[in-house]
């Protein structure tokens, strides 16, 4: 991977952006961004856009959201402990003994979630996981007085693990779901940039809010831009690892390219596309199918305002909603090789239409 993108890719995971909190994240997609757009805005409530070839026919949306999975402060104890609610899907059982921060307006503070040694627990039988109320923090306090000079009722908190490097090609991180996404998107620009006289359409590449907790900011950039067609960039299941029934959730695995999504909000005509373009660029492509609902911003990207043709692309994702999610970097190149080539082979006032 070109160095500069791989900087941006840490940087970007790096940066907390809990979903409700994101604009830190949206700040530093943006600073990227800006060099491969004509113009990059935000709306209200912080869906970011950039927008390459302005005015060229037909919009193409280029579209994945900004924020990770968190919790929040919810109630402080007497005695300065802090219980929490979850924002989107956070795991109780793998958030105990874990550093994390608490990003208060002050500043940000350093905690870790209690976890009683078993010495001290008496149980019968096998251990129940923990619900999230039941776990607590511990910012280093003495009581609630002084936790509430530090942090109040509301305050975002993430998990502390950061982007690393391992063997063969693959990397870990808290919050690759969906940073990847963004960051494809915009380097979707990048690859487009010096080819834009050859573009027949509008790029319009978003870094959206509040997937993780409702699927939020994609219907409210979906409304407003009116994109022609769309592609999500999100993450997937990779299924190549052990205790991973493929019967029931397909064969998935890393270093095999990205993944298409079939059935459903996916428009078939996209896909096709995305498969004719994918063969000539000689990318390779994995096959997902779909359920009652792929569980990302596609799912409500494609029946706004009368139905958007669209389509997801998939980065393969061990250990997904954990502090060590792990991708491989070779299928996360592929999918912004993917993405400018599909918008590259839209030809001037082209549409995509079920023939019925």
């Amino acid at each position: 991977m070109r160095n500069e993108s791989l900087q941006f890719l840490r940087t970007l995971v790096n940066t907390p952006s809990p979903t409700g909190h994101e604009a830190r994240g949206l700040r530093v997609w943006k600073d990227y961004a800006k060099d491969y757009a004509e113009e990059t805005y935000s709306d209200a409530y912080g869906n970011s856009v950039a927008v390459l070839n302005q005015g060229a026919g037909k919009r193409l949306m280029l579209a994945a959201h900004a924020d990770e999975i968190a919790l929040s402060v919810n109630y402080i104890t007497t005695e300065g402990f802090i219980h929490v609610r979850r924002s989107g899907g956070v795991d109780a059982a793998i958030t105990k003994a874990q550093r994390v921060t608490v990003h208060a307006a002050k500043g940000p503070v350093l905690g870790v979630v209690g976890n009683v040694a078993p010495h001290l627990m008496k149980t019968e039988g096998d251990p129940k996981p923990p619900k999230i109320h039941e776990l607590f923090i511990d910012i280093g306090v003495g009581s609630r007085d002084e936790a509430t000079k530090l942090v109040r009722i509301g305050d975002p908190i993430t998990l502390n693990d950061e982007f690393e490097l391992m063997r063969n090609h693959l990397a870990v991180a808290r919050a690759f779901d969906n940073r990847i996404g963004t960051w494809s998107v915009a380097e979707t620009l990048r690859l487009l940039k010096p080819h834009a006289k050859k573009l027949k359409i509008e790029v319009c590449a978003v870094a959206n809010i509040q997937e993780e907790v409702g699927l939020l900011g994609a219907r409210q950039i979906a409304y407003s831009l009116k994109p022609d067609t769309a592609l999500v960039v999100d993450v997937t299941h990779a299924t190549d690892y052990p205790t991973v029934d493929q019967r029931q959730h397909g064969d998935i695995r890393l270093g095999s390219g990205p993944a298409l999504t079939h059935g459903g909000p996916n428009h078939a005509e996209v896909v096709a596309r995305l498969e004719s373009v994918a063969i000539s660029r000689k990318i390779p492509l994995q096959h997902e199918a779909m359920s009652n609902s792929s569980g990302t911003d596609t799912d409500v990207i494609f029946w706004t305002r009368g139905g958007i043709p669209s389509a997801l692309v998939s980065l393969p994702l061990r250990y997904m909603h954990s502090p060590v999610e792990t991708c491989h970097l070779g299928d996360l190149e592929q999918i912004p090789e993917l993405l400018a080539a599909f918008a590259l082979s839209l030809k001037a006032g082209e549409e995509f239409r079920i023939p019925v």
